[in-house]
């Protein structure tokens, strides 16, 4: 038992409303853990539709401590646990659904099967921002569709844009791929979006990813271009406690590419701390932002 008795947390109490700092339980050190002193919190979407009822699937009971990025480092390990040490450095997709504390605290007890010692580049910021964004990419991007305003952002990272506002599927798979349709389309939109990818890929060979595959669509597009699907469900082992290894895994190799200059990141310059959280999901909401939303912990 930590001797500490509370902590500082933004905790979501009713859904539709903004989170509120308030004093929780400091968290105890359970087997196969480590107490991780949070740095940096990412924010992504899927906090915004937690907040609002929007997100069945992440099984979240209020009140609730959200936020499933972090960075930090490490204060204490469980006696079970190999690989960390008090002090290290270290990040990951940890909690924020299903039950499991989230990362707008002060502090985490953490699997230690999630997390990674951070790449020694990067700063708490822009460590926070990458872990669920790591665990659902493919990496092999070539094309990205957005508006005519996100065309310079997606040239910088070496991608080619399309401008979905102005220019049909059809008529971007025939100017990309000369109508043949496009090996792997990634989708993280669903609805309409999902369904423009089951039309546009490429006959027989084409495969589409989705991790927001759930609601009705035909499958029609799909079979007769004799392609296939699959969905990425990445909150899994977070809601089922299996194969967490595999994301732990996933951010060491992420550390691996990032120290040897092979990734670049675009991290939202506002900052935020756990006080200002609603403003930080407003501006994901209204689009207001330039880069991924980090909140600033300690």
């Amino acid at each position: 038992m930590n001797p500490r008795e509370v902590m500082r947390a933004a905790v979501l109490h009713n859904y539709g409303e903004p989170v509120r700092v308030v004093d929780v339980p400091f968290p105890e050190l359970e087997s196969g853990h480590v107490l991780v002193r949070i740095r940096a919190s990412g924010v992504n979407p899927l906090d915004t539709k937690i907040r609002i009822n929007a997100a069945a699937h992440t099984r979240t009971t209020l009140p609730a401590i959200l936020g499933i990025d972090l960075a930090g480092v490490v204060e204490a390990v469980a006696a079970d646990v190999d690989g960390f040490a008090p002090g290290d450095e270290v990040y990951g997709m940890t909690g924020g659904v299903g039950g499991v504390q989230g990362s707008l605290a002060q502090y985490a007890a953490v699997d230690a099967q999630l997390i990674a010692l951070k790449p020694k580049s990067w700063t708490f910021r822009e460590a926070a921002a990458v872990p669920l964004a790591a665990v659902v990419a493919l990496g092999a991007a070539v094309f990205a569709t957005g508006t005519a305003t996100d065309a310079a952002a997606i040239c910088t990272y070496g991608a080619t844009a399309i401008d979905f506002t102005s220019t049909s599927p059809e008529d971007y798979v025939i100017e990309h791929t000369g109508g043949v349709g496009f090996d792997v389309i990634f989708d993280t939109v669903g609805g309409a979006t999902l369904d423009a990818s089951l039309a546009s890929v490429r006959r027989y060979t084409g495969h589409v990813v989705s991790i927001l595959g759930w609601g009705t669509h035909s499958l029609a597009p799909l079979s007769f271009r004799g392609a296939t699907y699959s969905g990425v469900f990445s909150l899994l082992p977070l809601l089922t406690g299996q194969h967490r290894g595999h994301h732990g895994a996933i951010l060491h190799q992420i550390s691996i590419l990032a120290d040897a200059g092979g990734l670049t990141l675009n991290v939202d310059p506002s900052r935020y701390t756990l006080e200002t959280v609603p403003d930080a999901h407003q501006a994901l909401e209204t689009r207001s932002n330039t880069g991924k939303i980090v909140i600033d912990i300690g």
